[in-house]
């Protein structure tokens, strides 16, 4: 109060030196003094003002939490599905006719072809028919009553890079390698849910499965299959083996897989490594551009939460312009003093509308700091790379700076409306 009779001293002495005859200026505020008056009434009630400030706090906080989880929850899941996805090309490879003379389109060792491309990181090949997709395959060779040990399972021949090729691992034992197709070994790898299914665990007994009256040792399990994961509950045969005994000879499909952002070029050159000259027969399979998926993930996800946030800041604005108000009407009498002090309706106006600037603006501040300390610590609990946009950081503030702006003009312009007279008399 004692600055605002000391601004509005200087300006009422500036107006009297003013020169007889001259237009005579209304009195103005420096805006220095009216933002020290307008601190002083934040800072006269700091429980209130604390209480006030909160609601922006607990708004811009939210905004700023929702929307930079949003994103890097989105930026999270869309990087799993680019690599899982966006990497991987399959090539289906049309059978030849029974009986027909023509060679098959893609030999066994077309895979060695493939993986000389640039950008490729493994391919394999699969041979499977109708014939081989529901077989009965037994664990043992007792034919007991009421044994459960035989399963209908599928059967299919692979080249030796199956398991990278459809990005999985070895549980138990190992997948049969280069030798043993070369050999014709009479070896088995089975899928994990196959292996489940038929009571094998280890493979280091050397276990035997049985079907069509062959018996196979059972080398390895593979599991984690990421890619064709009918797989898990088949049986593997080298190619030589399942040629010579079930007549799976031709290559029906090639799994490769690509780095980052070459799986279109790959899908180009891969038709043309497996089968020169006729790479039109080929049928290739590669991921879509994702730009506009990812984009509209992270728009979808962002708009979601951009709602929750705006509505949070909402409640927030109307805290701040219900105890803006409340303030205006217990300071009618300091409100009618500074009129007849020769305060205009504008500098009136303009310090009530500073208070709740302020008290937005310290709201915004806290608020981004908060939302962003969030985000940082959600993103490490749960080991993701947090996404921040530093515009919305930074912008924060601003916004709720805006909203205290906002939620201030109803106050002020009541304030400003008040005669001198009438607030003079009204009980402060």
């Amino acid at each position: 109060m004692k600055l605002a009779t000391r601004a509005l001293g200087r300006a009422r002495t500036r107006a009297k030196a003013t020169p007889a005859g001259t237009r005579i200026e209304r009195p103005w505020m420096d805006p220095r003094d009216l933002w020290t008056e307008a601190l002083a009434g934040v800072m006269a009630r700091p429980v209130r003002s604390a209480l006030t400030t909160l609601g922006t706090v607990l708004g811009i906080t939210t905004l700023v939490i929702t929307i930079g989880v949003a994103s890097t929850a989105g930026n999270q899941i869309v990087g799993r599905f680019d690599a899982l996805t966006a990497t991987s090309v399959t090539v289906t490879v049309p059978s030849v006719a029974a009986g027909s003379d023509d060679e098959p389109l893609v030999d066994w060792s077309g895979t060695d072809a493939v993986r000389r491309l640039a950008g490729v990181d493994s391919a394999a090949a699969l041979a499977d028919s109708p014939l081989t997709n529901s077989v009965q395959v037994r664990s043992n060779d007792v034919k007991a009553p009421g044994d459960v040990s035989g399963q209908t399972l599928a059967v299919v021949a692979a080249s030796a890079g199956l398991p990278a090729g459809v990005r999985g691992a070895m549980t138990s034992g190992r997948f049969y390698d280069a030798g043993d197709i070369a050999r014709h070994a009479q070896v088995a790898v089975l899928g994990d849910q196959a292996a489940r299914l038929l009571g094998i665990k280890r493979v280091e007994d050397s276990p035997a499965i049985f079907f069509r009256g062959q018996s196979y040792t059972v080398i390895g399990i593979l599991g984690g299959i990421r890619r064709e994961q009918r797989l898990s509950t088949a049986v593997m045969l080298p190619p030589t083996t399942a040629a010579d005994r079930l007549g799976l000879e031709d290559v029906t499909q090639v799994l490769i897989n690509t780095a980052l952002g070459a799986a279109r070029q790959v899908a180009r050159q891969a038709p043309i490594a497996l089968a020169p000259g006729q790479q039109n027969s080929l049928a290739v399979a590669a991921p879509a551009d994702l730009s506009k998926a990812r984009n509209g993930v992270q728009n979808d996800v962002n708009g979601l939460f951009l709602v929750l946030g705006l509505v949070s800041l909402v409640v927030g604005a109307i805290g701040i312009a219900n105890v803006t108000l409340v303030t205006v009407m217990e300071r009618v009498g300091e409100i009618g003093l500074r009129r007849a002090l020769g305060a205009s309706r504008r500098q009136v106006a303009g310090q009530f509308l500073l208070e709740s600037t302020t008290i937005g603006l310290l709201g915004g501040i806290v608020g981004a700091a908060l939302g962003i300390a969030v985000v940082v610590c959600v993103a490490v609990f749960k080991e993701w790379t947090p996404v921040l946009d530093m515009n919305l950081a930074l912008g924060a503030p601003l916004a709720g700076a805006l909203v205290g702006l906002l939620a201030g003009l109803y106050p002020s312009l009541r304030a400003a409306r008040m005669e001198p007279v009438d607030a003079l008399r009204a009980p402060s």
